[in-house]
């Protein structure tokens, strides 16, 4: 179903720590200007009314009722229920809240809740790099469709998500694609987050700087660019070190699902410096005790911003198999090959469409 020709309304919501952003779509766009609000984080009832209090400012200007509201909020969660367990940045939220279920009672409406890495992945998923790339493959005469999609964010964590076939992986325990709690690739005691995240780029910038800076991951950026006084090295290293570490993590998503990854977030704006480690790690080598050597991974990876690397993605090698006393013969493609493309449409709207488009699907389903 097309959803940018679909008119019903989908209240939603961008749940930031500092302040709570409320807003409208219908027809696959924003119909409403943006209502900001300070968030509340100490108190879980004066979260929740505000909460309502928000998303009825948004209905009272509408131009008909709403269907559903949708929106991401931090976990840990049981988003199946509407459930919120207890958040670090939200004090106030202890031994569970049911969101989900007050908003149900306040606006009579469904209510679906997910994480923001879930609703990015859904976002570029549907109306994102999954069906532009299936789009651009067409357009070439290749017969090769994608259809499942990791995806992960770059920011003040290690967000991600993935869809198998139109489908969100939540898993039974709401914690399907959570892949920042990977064992860290070379600070096995730590998880992978604390290598590829905004903290982990300062903590390298400073150790192999020596600086005591309190630096921005822009500034680190601009550093490496030498656009800003600092060890460009240093600043280069700190990225090149995020692109290895998150190869191992998507490596071994990559290895589960079998689809295309697709990277958001702040820090993908860095990601000149982050790939070449990134490409080095994923299209790395592993070994046996017999001293044999294969790939990492079982399919060639591409980059699918590199017009080359996308032609050589796209190029099918034409093989027929002949069908035995038959004069049939049936096309086989036995190059296996995915590849890793930025968000062409922001990380904020993929995951405005993800919640939108989530919302609809679960109302359309029978």
């Amino acid at each position: 179903m097309n959803y940018t020709q679909d008119p019903r309304i989908v209240l939603t919501l961008d749940a930031g720590g500092t302040n709570f952003v409320f807003s409208a779509m219908a027809n696959g766009q924003e119909i409403v200007s943006p209502l900001s609000v300070p968030a509340v984080t100490d108190d879980a009832a004066r979260c929740q009314r505000t909460l309502a209090e928000g998303f009825r400012s948004i209905r009272e200007i509408l131009p008909y009722a709403p269907s559903a509201i949708s929106f991401a909020f931090p976990g840990p969660a049981d988003y199946a229920h509407g459930i919120i367990g207890d958040l670090p940045n939200f004090p106030g939220f202890r031994g569970g809240v049911a969101l989900g279920p007050y908003l149900e009672h306040v606006f009579g409406i469904p209510v679906f809740i997910n994480n923001d890495g879930n609703l990015f992945a859904y976002g570029e998923a549907l109306t994102g790099i999954l069906p532009e790339v299936n789009d651009r493959l067409k357009a070439c005469g290749s017969q090769r469709r994608y259809h499942n999609l990791i995806g992960v964010t770059l920011g003040t964590g290690f967000g991600a998500g993935i869809v198998i076939r139109n489908e969100l992986l939540t898993g039974d325990n709401s914690t399907g694609g959570d892949v920042w709690c990977q064992r860290n690739h070379k600070y096995p005691e730590y998880i992978v987050e604390e290598s590829v995240s905004i903290r982990a780029v300062r903590h390298v910038y400073a150790r192999e700087s020596g600086s005591a800076e309190n630096l921005s991951p822009k500034d680190i950026f601009q550093i490496a660019e030498g656009t800003r006084n600092g060890n460009p090295e240093a600043a280069r290293a700190a990225f090149a070190e995020l692109g290895q570490m998150a190869a191992e993590a998507l490596a071994s998503a990559l290895t589960l699902i079998d689809g295309l990854v697709v990277i958001g977030g702040g820090l993908s704006g860095a990601y000149k410096y982050i790939r070449p480690a990134l490409f080095e790690g994923l299209r790395g080598t592993l070994g046996m005790r017999d001293g044999s050597r294969f790939p990492r991974l079982q399919m060639e990876i591409y980059d699918l911003e590199d017009e080359k690397e996308f032609e050589a993605f796209a190029t099918t090698p034409k093989r027929l198999i002949p069908v035995l006393d038959t004069d049939r013969t049936i096309p086989y493609d036995a190059f296996k090959r995915t590849g890793i493309a930025l968000t062409r449409q922001g990380t904020n709207r993929s995951i405005a469409l993800g919640a939108y488009t989530f919302a609809l699907r679960q109302l359309d389903r029978p």
